[in-house]
């Protein structure tokens, strides 16, 4: 918790207003009790009617100015939170920002959302108390006691056996309360992870008639969540009535015992009111710092989660010195390439050495779980490999910024993603600066025009979240007019064409041969008819390359090419 108040020190001089009112609202209400005896012992007693509407009127001004400290620091402190969360959320979206996969797979995106809002509204919660009550309970406690003790020593020795009474019931109950904290904000984590699942998948689930087992998924994750909640709760609310019982008994003492001294001639009548006045104000003071330790627990559990984001040393960064680019442009190497998931005990990938070049069309062929993706990552250095060393443009780019490396590429995801938007705002993803024209010559290049064109509102038609309103070959041309936009110097298109017909697949082929004559094109595909033309063909089987060449030469060398060929055409295609 106390690693995030650096936050703070942007606002440092809005803390210190806060401090400074909440300590002048904290002594108006220490001086009211004591006005109140005066008006009692010196007013009433003695009939003194001007001198009981003199401090009478005192007291009023005292109650507003305190009211006027206590309304402006609220508000200084409400928007000093406000920022300060603000300002984390910010800090932890671009800590994740430079993550890489690897990051992304250990802490887990449902977990990532809830650290970077609920957990995070913990904070800001806690800091809104924190900074209304780090100076107003302290002095409150403090003050009342030295107060009380003026009035009367001896009737003092109350809080003796009061005061260390609250501090252990506060103590238990903080100490009881933290693990529970820590663990519902797991708990949350799974129920938000199932309620992304459910969102996302909904049509798999459907389809599948899986609804009563998802209902059934997320009804056990929101009742775990809820008996720990209950559970916690049951031992924060014994607090309040526990608290409330020992106020009320020492009222009684304080009366009991201040009824004696009083008869004995040892305290006046108003110094006796005084004193239970400065009593409850101690207590009420504890009380505030119980409501605190109840939510200081759970902060402090979020506290620790968003910390294990910030802290947290993204394996891929930028090397410290940029080499100079060279004037090629589009080359890519692989040079004796070796790559294991975090935790595998094979490699995804095995000695993988080729080169491509501009002006080349490279496709990537092999059965499931082959490596093809794999190796596009490595490519984008989404991943960094384990051994060897992968070149674009003759530089390793380990040895490049990821913003330059990933500046020289477009890429084609294999899952077409699209944004909440118009048609017009998802193709300039790829370049914000792209003219209407870039945009409209991407969109025919991706064989695109046909469907958009019979949109109402044509480019400005608005897609919604996802592209659920297009089809996924739809999705899958405007991702690649999106990558065309940018016109990079390497294109990598991951099993993009797998929604599209035959023939649009084909006229899209002959369009982007046209389009990327002097760019690099990397091509992985499942489907026999989008690499045969390719100038060159690498086959992946069980992550090393099996074979390399175009479609004739592998016909004839490479087994494995043979296989998913004639799982694909006749022979007469072959032929």
């Amino acid at each position: 918790m106390v690693q995030l108040l650096k936050f703070l020190r942007p606002y440092i001089t809005t803390v210190a207003i806060v401090l400074i009112l909440l300590f002048f609202q904290s002594l108006g209400e220490l001086y009211l009790p004591t006005l109140m005896s005066d008006i009692v012992d010196k007013g009433i007693v003695n009939g003194d009617t001007p001198y009981i509407l003199k401090i009478g009127g005192l007291m009023l001004l005292v109650a507003l100015g305190g009211t006027i400290c206590s309304i402006t620091a609220t508000f200084l402190s409400s928007k000093t939170a406000a920022a300060f969360s603000r300002d984390l959320r910010g800090k932890v979206f671009s800590r994740v920002e430079t993550y890489s996969l690897h990051e992304f797979d250990k802490i887990g995106t449902a977990s990532l959302i809830t650290r970077t809002t609920n957990d995070i509204n913990q904070v800001q919660q806690v800091m809104i108390m924190g900074l209304r009550m780090m100076v107003s309970a302290p002095m409150m406690c403090i003050g009342g006691i030295i107060m009380a003790v003026s009035k009367d020593a001896k009737l003092s020795l109350i809080f003796v056996v009061v005061i260390p009474a609250l501090a252990a019931l506060i103590f238990s109950v903080a100490r009881k309360a933290l693990p529970l904290f820590k663990v519902m904000q797991g708990k949350l984590d799974k129920l938000n992870l199932v309620l992304r699942e459910n969102l996302i998948g909904i049509r798999v689930i459907r389809a599948f008639n899986r609804v009563d087992h998802e209902k059934k998924r997320f009804n056990d994750a929101n009742r775990d969540l809820t008996e720990n909640a209950i559970r916690v709760n049951k031992i924060i609310a014994a607090i309040m009535p526990m608290m409330m019982l020992v106020m009320n008994f020492t009222t009684i003492a304080i009366i009991w015992f201040g009824s004696v001294r009083i008869d004995n001639g040892n305290m006046q009548v108003g110094d006796m009111m005084a004193f239970i006045q400065y009593a409850m104000q101690i207590m009420f003071s504890l009380i505030m710092v119980s409501m605190m330790f109840v939510m200081v627990p759970r902060a402090s559990a979020s506290a620790v989660r968003i910390n294990e984001v910030l802290d947290m040393v993204p394996e891929i960064v930028d090397a410290d010195e940029i080499k100079e680019m060279d004037r090629k442009k589009g080359f890519v190497e692989f040079r004796n390439v070796n790559f294991y998931y975090p935790g595998a005990e094979q490699p995804a990938l095995q000695d993988i050495t080729f080169h491509v070049g501009p002006g080349e069309i490279t496709a990537i062929i092999g059965g499931t779980g082959s490596g093809k993706s794999t190796l596009i990552n490595l490519i984008t250095r989404f991943y960094d490999v384990n051994a060897g060393s992968i070149l674009v443009d003759g530089v390793d780019v380990r040895e490049m910024s990821q913003e330059s490396l990933r500046a020289k590429i477009g890429l084609v995801p294999q899952k077409a993603v699209l944004f909440t938007g118009t048609v017009a705002d998802n193709i300039r993803y790829g370049k914000e600066s792209a003219s209407d024209e870039e945009i409209r010559r991407a969109a025919e290049t991706a064989q695109a025009m046909e469907f958009i064109s019979g949109m109402e509102n044509g480019f400005e038609s608005i897609l919604a979240q996802g592209g659920n309103n297009v089809s996924g070959g739809q999705k899958q041309r405007l991702a690649i007019a999106r990558a065309l936009v940018r016109r990079p110097e390497i294109y990598i298109f991951d099993d993009s064409f797998s929604a599209l017909d035959f023939k649009t697949d084909a006229k899209l082929r002959a369009a982007l041969k046209r389009e990327t004559k002097e760019a690099t094109l990397l091509i992985v595909a499942q489907r026999v008819s989008t690499v045969i033309d390719a100038d060159r063909i690498i086959v992946l089987d069980d992550g090393k390359i099996v074979g390399m060449g175009n479609h004739k030469e592998l016909l004839k060398g490479c087994m494995v090419y043979r296989e998913i060929v004639t799982s694909q055409l006749s022979e007469e295609e072959i032929a």
